[in-house]
């Protein structure tokens, strides 16, 4: 056969193979809205220098019975991103693990007299609180391991139910005649319904409940619920569940999205606009004893607890609950 019949075939090349791509203006897709998102909660993370005061001080329990959906992360980094926006924020750690106390850099070895000195010998808090040496504003009554054995404790002794209510009102009076009142105190709990959390129930007036955007985090809410609904019915009449915030939350995943429509519909307004991202950032900050706001205040994780502190702050700056 001749070459006529069967002309030869340029080999392909580089060029011919592949074609530049063309930039996309399409903001529909997950990535570009992240990053779209990225720069719209940069923009207000910078626009305001400091937040309002709330005309009272507000006490929140940061509360989930479910383990892993983000309680210490959250009490951390809201604590910390309404301490740097220039409030006066006091932690709880509530929790025998003492992450919370960790995180903030705070020492909590066994031994070193916490929040279980407080409930349990009535130590006063003044001498238990430490400030936290990275957040001017921030103090902190730390956890130790000490804790883990209060629950027991707890069974026998007077008023089992509100020895830290009875501790932190006396504090904070203190401290607001002093001249010096606390903006807000945010009381971590453990991931469990026993003595310390009914503790902070009986001690809190809002409960902000992180919720992570799984189902399995969707079960244990209505139980959570109706276990507050006994302490405000029992012990405090005054406690209310006022902020719900979406953590470890995936644009891309539609489980993400179909939780958040979920929690958005049952509970309106009081769900924090901005969720939290799942982050890298947010989860190596504690193994430098920082919170994600400190370690990297431009990562995803930091701008979006910036942008749901301003939130919960705008709230309190109304007088009004969410």
């Amino acid at each position: 056969m001749s070459d006529q019949q069967h002309p030869r075939r340029t080999p392909p090349t580089a060029a011919s193979t592949y074609a530049v791509p063309v930039p996309s203006n399409d903001e529909s897709t997950p990535l570009a809205a992240a990053a779209a998102e990225h720069v719209s909660l940069l923009q207000r993370a910078s626009e305001v220098s400091r937040f309002e005061r709330p005309v009272n001080t507000r006490v929140f329990v940061v509360a989930n019975q479910k383990g892993g959906v983000g309680k210490t992360t959250t009490t951390v980094n809201i604590a910390a991103a309404l301490a740097l926006k220039g409030l006066r924020v006091l932690v709880v750690d509530l929790d025998p693990q003492g992450n919370t106390s960790t995180a903030l850099n705070i020492p909590h070895a066994e031994g070193t007299p916490g929040v279980y000195e407080a409930i349990v010998d009535g130590t006063d808090l003044a001498e238990l609180v430490k400030p936290c040496p990275d957040i001017p504003g921030l103090t902190v009554l730390p956890a130790t391991i000490d804790l883990a054995g209060a629950e027991i404790e707890l069974v026998s002794l007077v008023a089992r139910e509100s020895r830290l209510d009875r501790a932190l009102q006396s504090y904070l009076k203190e401290r607001a005649e002093a001249g010096d009142r606390f903006d807000y105190v945010l009381i971590d709990c453990p991931p469990s319904l026993g003595l310390l959390t009914v503790n902070a129930m009986v001690a809190g007036r809002e409960v902000l409940i992180p919720i992570q955007c799984e189902y399995y985090a969707l079960e244990g809410l209505g139980q959570l619920i109706r276990n507050i609904d006994l302490i405000r019915a029992h012990l405090n009449p005054k406690l209310e569940i006022t902020t719900i915030l979406l953590t470890m939350y995936d644009g891309r995943t539609r489980l993400s999205a179909g939780v958040a429509e979920e929690v958005r519909s049952h509970f309106g307004d009081k769900v924090i606009s901005t969720p939290i991202p799942r982050s890298v950032r947010i989860s190596e900050a504690p193994s430098y004893h920082q919170s994600v706001v400190t370690y990297d205040r431009t990562s995803s994780g930091a701008l979006s607890y910036l942008e749901a502190a301003r939130e919960i702050a705008m709230a309190g700056s109304r007088g009004s609950n969410r």
